[in-house]
């Protein structure tokens, strides 16, 4: 895990912890699993309940969203083609607006969460990152949020660790936020060694990354 940082206490006014995408889709059973993917809601449930302020963060296609496969004839999953802001990993199908796979699963249980943030809503461009669209220009509206409401520290949870978290991460480091991954409530995808790309990348950019253990039990 990476050094200690001196992060506020989390329930500080400061702070705030940030639930990626814990969605049906995702969930095994789902049109895009992460395995193990539902073992982490009853931590983040407990995790959450130390912080004052929560925002969730949900995935939110359009049908014949860009990053599907089904939109691209003679192409599968996990193939990559070049759309208009550069390279893209095709998906399943998921994450349909209004569908039971973009809906949040049903055991998380996030009462205080004041915001979520909708993201992937622009059928033309991917978003993985809270923050910033994949084309690395349109924000979300998550750090103005944040900032307006005096918060400078952010605690990330969810799925998938090496794509939707790490991106949000990144994201969150570039736009001077004190940021930390609690690795055991995440689970990752690992495609091509995706996961140790993206511990990598975040240590790099100085988000500390540590376990729940550390924190609150």
């Amino acid at each position: 895990m990476s050094p200690s940082l001196n992060l506020p206490p989390l329930n500080d006014p400061r702070c705030a912890l940030i639930v990626i995408d814990v969605q049906n889709d995702f969930i095994p059973g789902g049109q895009l699993a992460v395995r193990g993917g539902d073992e982490i809601v009853p931590l983040i449930n407990r995790l959450a309940t130390h912080f004052r302020n929560v925002v969730i963060a949900q995935d939110w296609h359009p049908t014949g969203h860009a990053s599907f496969a089904s939109s691209h004839p003679g192409h599968a999953p996990f193939d990559s083609v070049q759309l208009p802001y550069g390279a893209q990993t095709l998906w399943p199908d998921h994450c349909i607006q209004g569908s039971h796979g973009a809906q949040l699963h049903a055991d998380l249980d996030l009462p205080h969460a004041q915001l979520i943030v909708r993201k992937g809503c622009n059928r033309d461009i991917d978003s993985y990152s809270a923050f910033v669209e994949a084309d690395r220009r349109t924000p979300t509206g998550l750090t103005g949020y944040l900032k307006e409401r005096g918060i400078d520290t952010v605690y990330l949870v969810g799925l998938a660790l090496d794509y939707c978290v790490a991106w949000s991460a990144l994201d969150a480091r570039a736009a001077g936020f004190s940021t930390a991954l609690i690795v055991d409530a995440c689970r990752a995808i690992d495609l091509d060694g995706s996961l140790q790309r993206a511990l990598g990348e975040m240590e790099a950019a100085g988000v500390k990354l540590m376990n729940s253990q550390a924190l609150a039990n």
